[in-house]
């Protein structure tokens, strides 16, 4: 279970601690075994017994903790430890056991992992705050709860394992899109719980109406007449903004939940639709005039084929506003240590909904969008505007002095 980038060979081999196994073959599945949950209890109360309180969280996880599901015949098992890094506390006492280190990645979630004494596992180790252990537990609940989703992913292990493959983990590596696509559903679905409670929130907010909107309205400038796809519409509030403007909108939202709360409030000022802006768009060429996306991005760990999509979709000459959480501040907010590091974010929006996005440098972000062929045109770090002191002083106070979002204004070339 990976958010990371395709591996290559180079860095297959320097993760392994010796000379990394070659497969040089397909990779063989077998079908689910109830035998494997019992399997992963006793590893459980061998590795409670060799480090004791230092386990933070013990966990099935992978495919064969997915009743129904074709796996390989290997127990995956998610630990967290009070530090990963920091094996002399507790490499020796899992050496001690039978286990053996054959996996160190310091520089990617502080990743280490072992293979079993007697049973074929892996165990993999982080620490607490790491971006897998969220992405592990979405997607094993979303097929265990959604048996269309088991039968996809199991339909492209089947497909992928048939073919020859030097490392097994180039095999892992290229499930990684269909892992990808189903806990991206997993989230959209999770939001369609609080569509309410985040409509509400977002309807009041300092942050979302004194700081954010009137931001990406005024990178998008004069839209009178345009056509604009707001992507990300949520509740549909931006959206009827950029409408009141003179705007054609069409906001969009792959949570259901959402898409029925907007075309409950803005139905009357702009169309909603559901779709998922990591699949293609449902749009012609060369159809749109600008897109908008507030605070969207950052939920997508590859912004490849979206923004090909932008590109696709706007005429050119076009023009794409967006917002992301300021790289800066969600670094030191969630006290990472390595800031170049593409890392999965565990938070509460609104207090009490769990929310999962991707934290990444900036100069990854400007990479990705000048890779997608767009110009940035403007880049900036606005101020809240004068009303937010009113609504709330002390947070408008931290809007004016502390990083919060960042914004790009960037413009598809004519071809």
């Amino acid at each position: 279970m990976t958010s990371q980038d395709a591996l290559s060979e180079e860095e297959v081999q320097s993760a392994w601690v010796g000379e990394a196994p070659q497969l040089n073959s397909t990779v063989t599945l077998a079908d689910y075994d109830p035998e494997w949950p019992r399997l992963f209890e006793r590893e459980a109360e061998r590795i409670r017994g060799a480090l004791g309180e230092r386990v933070l969280v013990l966990e099935h996880v992978g495919s064969t903790s997915v009743p129904g599901l074709c796996a390989k015949p290997i127990v995956d098992i998610l630990l967290e430890v009070p530090d990963s890094d920091d094996e002399d506390a507790y490499v020796p006492a899992l050496e001690a056991a039978g286990y053996r280190l054959v996996i160190r990645e310091p520089d990617w979630e502080k990743h280490r992992c072992f293979k079993g004494p007697d049973t074929n596992i892996n165990l993999h180790v982080y620490s607490p705050g790491n971006g897998q252990t969220p992405r592990y537990r979405l997607f094993r609940d979303r097929l265990r709860s959604h048996p269309e989703e088991l039968e996809l992913y199991a339909a492209k292990k089947r497909e992928l394992a048939a073919r020859t493959w030097k490392y097994i983990q180039n095999y892992a590596d290229a499930k990684t899109e269909v892992i990808d696509e189903i806990i991206g559903r997993a989230r959209a679905e999770q939001y369609d719980g609080h569509s309410e409670a985040y409509a509400e929130h977002a309807e009041k907010s300092v942050t979302n109406v004194h700081y954010d909107r009137p931001a990406i309205l005024d990178l998008a400038g004069e839209i009178t007449g345009l056509r604009v796809l707001d992507v990300g519409c949520a509740a549909g509030h931006l959206s009827a903004l950029l409408a009141a403007r003179g705007a054609d909108v069409l906001g969009v939202d792959s949570s259901a939940g959402m898409i029925a709360v907007a075309r409950r409030k803005f139905g009357d000022a702009a169309r909603f639709e559901v779709a998922d802006i990591a699949r293609p768009l449902d749009l012609p060429d060369g159809s749109i005039d600008v897109i908008t996306a507030s605070l969207v991005l950052h939920y997508l760990a590859d912004w490849g084929p979206t923004l090909a999509e932008f590109r696709r979709v706007l005429v050119p000459g076009g023009v794409l506003v967006f917002s992301v959480h300021h790289p800066g501040e969600d670094w030191r907010w969630f006290e990472k240590e390595n800031y170049f590091q593409l890392e999965l974010l565990e938070d509460e929006f609104p207090p009490g909904h769990l929310v999962r996005f991707h934290r990444r440098p900036l100069s990854w972000t400007f990479q990705a969008v000048r890779d997608a062929g767009f110009a940035v045109d403007r880049l900036v770090e606005p101020m809240p505007v004068a009303d937010a002191e009113a609504a709330d002083p002390k947070w408008a106070a931290n809007l004016r002095t502390k990083p919060r979002f960042l914004y790009f204004r960037a413009v598809s070339p004519v071809r």
